[in-house]
C-alpha cells in the first residue's frame, strides 16, 4: 500500500469517495424478528452517518444518514474530502484540520471535535464527528474510519444545562453577596444603604427599588432609589399610606404572599394610584415582596424593572430568599436601634441638661455614644458654677460600656457637683468623689480630670484622676498638651489609700482654649494611641476660631478623626479676649474673735476703700452691714471671721462684701418679736443691700452683699 504524510486537507474526518455501497435505509422487521440488526441499520437508527477515509488515495465514502447531517443531497457529494469543505464554517474547519492533524502526528488512535455546517438554507448547525485511525505494521496511519452524527439537539439541551447552572450559581452569588453586605449593616440606615446602592440593585436584577415599614396601621417608606417628581409628590405622596389603602406593599404586609407583576397594564389595572408613577419612572414590571421575621410582618419591599416582561423560577426565587434575608437583617437592626435609643436616652438624662452662661469666656460640650447597641458607657461633662464667680469643669469616664455604667456615672457626677458647690478645693473634691466611688462598691473605677477656673484672672486649679491631660490652644496658634499631676483612678485611689490628689495651677490667656476629653477622642482600634493624641492636636490647631464650631469640627468635621467604638465626650473652654468686668481693687482683713479692736480697724478700712473708689455714699450701708454679718460671726461661730471687699467695675458696677466664717450651719431668718433683743440682723441686711446670698464652703460659709453703684 502506498503511503502518504500528507495532513488532510480542508475538512478532516468526514470526506472520501465511497469504497462501498452506501447503506440503504434499513428495512422494517417484525417484532418477533430475532435476528440483530446490521451495524449501518444501528447507527442509522441513532442518527448517525458513518465514514470511511482512505488517506492514500484521498478518497472519502459517506453514508446517507451522513449527507443528511451535512445537508447534501447525494449528487451533490463527489467523494473528496474539500467537497464537505464548503459546509463547514471556516473557522470550525481550521479547528478540525488542526485537530486530524494532531492526532496523525502524535500517533494517537482516535479523534473527536464538534463544528457547525452552514445549511443550504444559510442556517448553522451543530454537528460531531468521532474517527479511529487504522496504522501499519509500520505505524503509518493508511485509513480513518468514524461516525458523524448532528448534535444540535444535544448542545442545546448541553447549553439549557449550563443557562440552568448559570441561573443557580447566580441566585446563590447574589444570596451570598447580600448576606455577607447585610451581615455587616448594624442600623436600619446601614440596612437600606446595601440595598439602595448600585450593588444592591444588580443583586436583585432591578431598576429601583422602595422598602416600607410597618409602623403601627401605617407603612412609611423609609428608602427609594429614585424619587419621583415633586408635582407628582404634591398631588399623591405614597412616603406614609394606611394599610388599608390597597397599595401594592401594604397588600404584601396583610397577605404575607409576593406579588410579581409582568406587564404596566397589569399593574396600573389592578393599582391604579401608581398609573402616574408607572408613566413617569418608566416602570414595566415590578415585584412586591413581603418582609417577615418570626412570624411578624416589619415591612415589604418592591422592586421595579423597565425592561421585564417575565419571572422565571429562579428570578422568583431569588428575589424571595433574598427578601427573607432583608426581613432578618432589618428585624436585627430595629432592634439594635431601639437598645441604641434605649442606651442612649439613659446616657443623657445622666447629663446636664443645661449648661449655665459664665462671664468672661464662653463653654462648649459634646458627647457621642459608641455604635454598640446597649454599650453607650460612662463618659460625662458638668459645668458648676462656683464661689465668687468661678466655674468648676468636670469631663471624666466611668469604667464599662453598659447601661450599669451609665447609672454609676450619673450618681457619681452629681457627687461630685455636691462637693464642688460646697466650696472644697480640687484636691478635695476629687478625694471624695474617689470616696463616695468606693462606697457604692459597685466594681468600677473611673477616670476623671476636675478644673477649678477663674476667668476673671484666668488661674486654673486643675486634678486629675488617671484622666488625659488637657490641651490647650493660644490665642497665637499654638497647640499644646499641658503638663498636669495625676493620681489613680476614682475608686481605685481609695482603695489603696492614695487620695490625696496633687493640685496644678495653669495660667489661661486672654483667647486661649482649654480642651478636656474622654480617650474616645483618641484611641481607635488598630491605630496607636499616641497618633490619635497627634491627630487630635492637629486637629485644635486647624480647627475654627468659634468654640460650637471648634466643637463641631473635633467630634468629626476633620479629615483625621475616626469612628470609633467607644463613646466619648469633650468639653472646651475659651477664654473671652477682654476678661470680665471685675476690677484689680480688692481688700481683705481678717477679724479675731479675741481681738476687741477688729471691728474698729475694720471700719476705718472700709471707710478709706470706699472714699478712695468713689463710693463714699455707700459707706454707712456698707460699715453697718460688716458689723452685723462679722458680729454674727464671731459670736455663733468658734473662730473669727475673714472680709473681702472689692470694688467691681463694668454694667452691674457694685462694692461686694464677703464675710467668711468656719460654721457650715446657714443663717436663717427670723421674725423676732416686739421685745426680742436678736434676730434682725438678716432683715437689716436685706434692707440695705441690693443683693445678697449665702455659698456654703468646705469648711464654713460664705455670706455675700452687694451694692450697687449710682452711674
Amino acid at each position: 500500500m502506498a503511503k502518504t504524510s500528507r495532513s488532510p486537507g480542508g475538512y478532516g474526518p468526514g470526506t472520501t469517495r465511497p469504497v462501498s455501497a452506501r447503506a440503504t435505509s434499513p428495512s422494517p422487521r417484525s417484532p418477533g424478528d430475532a435476528e440483530p440488526t446490521a451495524a449501518n441499520d444501528r447507527l442509522a437508527l441513532n442518527g448517525m452517518g458513518s465514514f470511511d477515509w482512505d488517506l492514500d488515495s484521498g478518497t472519502y465514502h459517506l453514508d446517507d444518514v451522513g449527507l443528511e447531517v451535512f445537508d447534501l443531497r447525494a449528487d451533490e457529494f463527489d467523494g473528496l474530502p474539500t467537497s464537505l469543505s464548503a459546509r463547514v464554517l471556516p473557522t470550525d474547519s481550521e479547528r478540525l484540520d488542526q485537530a486530524v492533524s494532531l492526532a496523525l502526528r502524535e500517533g494517537h488512535l482516535t479523534f473527536a471535535s464538534y463544528f457547525r455546517i452552514v445549511c443550504r438554507d444559510g442556517s448553522l448547525r451543530w454537528a460531531h464527528t468521532q474517527g479511529r485511525i487504522l496504522r501499519d505494521q509500520q505505524a503509518h496511519p493508511y485509513r480513518i474510519v468514524g461516525i458523524v452524527r448532528n448534535a444540535e439537539e444535544e448542545l442545546a439541551h448541553a447549553e439549557g444545562m449550563r443557562t440552568l447552572a448559570a441561573d443557580r450559581r447566580r441566585q446563590t452569588d447574589s444570596v451570598r453577596a447580600t448576606t455577607e453586605a447585610l451581615a455587616r449593616a448594624i442600623t436600619v440606615r446601614d440596612v437600606t444603604n446595601v440595598l439602595t446602592d448600585s450593588e444592591g440593585l444588580r443583586r436583585f436584577g432591578a431598576d429601583g427599588l422602595a422598602l416600607g415599614l410597618v409602623d403601627g396601621d401605617v407603612m412609611r417608606l423609609v428608602a427609594v432609589t429614585e424619587q419621583p417628581s415633586a408635582e407628582l409628590r404634591a398631588q399623591d405622596d405614597l412616603s406614609l399610606t394606611h394599610l388599608g389603602d390597597g397599595l401594592p406593599l401594604s397588600e404584601a404586609v396583610l397577605t404575607r404572599h409576593a406579588r410579581f407583576v409582568s406587564t404596566r397594564e397589569e399593574l396600573t389595572t389592578r393599582y391604579p394610584r401608581l398609573l402616574p408613577y408607572a408613566e413617569e419612572m418608566g416602570i414595566e414590571a415590578a415585584a412586591f415582596l413581603p418582609l417577615a421575621a418570626q412570624a411578624r410582618s416589619i415591612g415589604a419591599l418592591g422592586l421595579f424593572y423597565r425592561d421585564r416582561h417575565h419571572f422565571s423560577t429562579e428570578d422568583r426565587n431569588i428575589c424571595i430568599a433574598l427578601s427573607s434575608a432583608v426581613a432578618q437583617s432589618l428585624q436585627r437592626a430595629m432592634l439594635f436601634d431601639q437598645e441604641r435609643e434605649f442606651a442612649t436616652t439613659l446616657q443623657t438624662t445622666m447629663l446636664p441638661r443645661r449648661i449655665p452662661e459664665i462671664d468672661g469666656g464662653e463653654v462648649a460640650v459634646r458627647y457621642r455614644a459608641g455604635r454598640s447597641g446597649r454599650e453607650v458607657g460612662g463618659d460625662w461633662y458638668d459645668v458648676i458654677p462656683l464661689p465668687g464667680r468661678r466655674v468648676g469643669l468636670v469631663v471624666g469616664d466611668v469604667e464599662g460600656h453598659d447601661s450599669h455604667a451609665a447609672a454609676v456615672m450619673g450618681q457619681l457626677r452629681i457627687a461630685l457637683r455636691a462637693y464642688a458647690t460646697e466650696g472644697h478645693a480640687p484636691a478635695t473634691v476629687m478625694a471624695r468623689a474617689s470616696g463616695f466611688l468606693a462606697d457604692l462598691d459597685t466594681e468600677r473605677s473611673a477616670t476623671c480630670i476636675y478644673v477649678d477656673a477663674d476667668l476673671e484672672t484666668g488661674t486654673l486649679r486643675l486634678v486629675r484622676a488617671g484622666h488625659l491631660e488637657p490641651l490647650v490652644r493660644h490665642s497665637t496658634g499654638r497647640t499644646g498638651w499641658a503638663s498636669v499631676r495625676g493620681g489613680l483612678p476614682l475608686g481605685v485611689a481609695t482603695v489603696f489609700g492614695q487620695d490625696g490628689y496633687p493640685e496644678t495651677r495653669l495660667d489661661l490667656g486672654p483667647s486661649d482654649t482649654l480642651l478636656l476629653c474622654t480617650d474616645g477622642m483618641v484611641e481607635h482600634p488598630g491605630r496607636d494611641i499616641a497618633d490619635g493624641i497627634e491627630a487630635l492636636a492637629a486637629a485644635m490647631r486647624a480647627g475654627p476660631i468659634d468654640t460650637e464650631a471648634l466643637a463641631d469640627h473635633l467630634c468629626g468635621g476633620h479629615p483625621d478623626r475616626l469612628v470609633s467604638s467607644d463613646d466619648m465626650a469633650l468639653l472646651l473652654l475659651h477664654r473671652a479676649a477682654v476678661p470680665g468686668a471685675r476690677a484689680t481693687r480688692q481688700l481683705t482683713q481678717h477679724v479675731h474673735q479675741a481681738d476687741p479692736e477688729g471691728l474698729a480697724e475694720t471700719r476705718a478700712m472700709l471707710r478709706q476703700a470706699l472714699a478712695a473708689w468713689g463710693a463714699a455714699e455707700l459707706l454707712s450701708d456698707v460699715e453697718l452691714t460688716a458689723d452685723e454679718l462679722i458680729t454674727n460671726a464671731l459670736v455663733h461661730t468658734d473662730g473669727g471671721a475673714l472680709l473681702t471687699v472689692e470694688l467691681r467695675a463694668g454694667t452691674t458696677a457694685c462694692i461686694r462684701l464677703e464675710v467668711q466664717d468656719r460654721s457650715s450651719v446657714l443663717p436663717r431668718r427670723r421674725v423676732p418679736g416686739e421685745t426680742a433683743t436678736s434676730g434682725r440682723g438678716l432683715l437689716l441686711v436685706d434692707a440695705l443691700a441690693g443683693s445678697w446670698g449665702v455659698e456654703p464652703l468646705g469648711s464654713g460659709k460664705n455670706v455675700w452683699c452687694e451694692f450697687p453703684l449710682a452711674g
